[in-house]
């Protein structure tokens, strides 16, 4: 996916998260969340969408310490939080859209640049978390397929790529994932150090999961189950995914 198509499914996903905040109530539980609520979730969103702004704004070339973040994250009243968050969220449309192609600045993930890299990023963020507040309704609109087999990517080829993190296993074992509706699948070897992945999904994987990719990127981002994919070989491959692979904020 290009920049633009990161950036028009982050406009979308950001839409479409505040109209179901709205919807659901501030006070909702999320389930795909468990022990957050709604309001939880806007501000760690809205505080997400401020953090990454302030990045591709200033060209900041390192991390934020723990004290400047704090200012991200500083929630006002529920009577203003859905227009906040929606404040937020435009902000960081439009920065990205205006941005110079040439941008530097800090990024955590490899990627052809680093607009690349906060475009694709906050798009999966925000739609993930656009899902987590559908949750709280009821009703999961549909995700593109490209977009989710993007999704998909990025976690085997840039979160789970670097070196360290909880997904690791001894003895090695392996996840190969195919797509059904995209060109797109990937095999990933979780060994006592880390993980290997490589494009293509390996028949001889210890555990192959075939389906739409929309249902992929939910069950591998621990939004879903694998009801309706299908899953063959040994499922506590599986398990140790849903257990070990799980991307939280630092």
């Amino acid at each position: 996916m290009e920049i633009r198509d990161h950036v028009a499914a982050l406009r979308d996903a950001g839409v479409r998260m505040a109209e179901a905040a709205s919807q659901a109530g501030l006070d909702a539980p999320v389930p795909t969340c468990p022990g957050w609520t709604v309001r939880d979730l806007l501000g760690h969103t809205g505080g997400v969408h401020r953090w990454a702004t302030a990045y591709v704004a200033t060209g900041k070339a390192e991390p934020f310490t723990d004290e400047e973040e704090t200012e991200f994250f500083s929630c006002p009243a529920d009577d203003t939080l859905i227009s906040w968050f929606r404040d937020g969220h435009a902000a960081l449309v439009g920065t990205l859209e205006q941005a110079d192609p040439d941008l530097a600045c800090w990024a955590f993930l490899r990627a052809p640049s680093p607009l690349a890299f906060w475009a694709r990023r906050q798009a999966h963020e925000t739609t993930i978390h656009r899902v987590d507040a559908e949750s709280a309704t009821g009703k999961i609109t549909p995700i593109d397929p490209a977009l989710a087999a993007d999704g998909v990517d990025e976690l085997f080829d840039g979160f789970y790529a670097r070196p360290r993190g909880r997904l690791v296993a001894d003895p090695p074992v392996s996840l190969a994932v195919r797509a059904t509706d995209r060109a797109a699948s990937w095999t990933i070897r979780v060994e006592p150090d880390g993980r290997t992945v490589t494009p293509g999904a390996r028949d001889d994987a210890d555990c192959v999961i075939s389906g739409p990719a929309a249902e992929l990127y939910l069950l591998l981002w621990n939004r879903a189950d694998a009801g309706g994919l299908d899953v063959r070989g040994d499922r506590d491959v599986l398990a140790l995914w849903r257990e070990k692979a799980r991307i939280l904020w630092s």
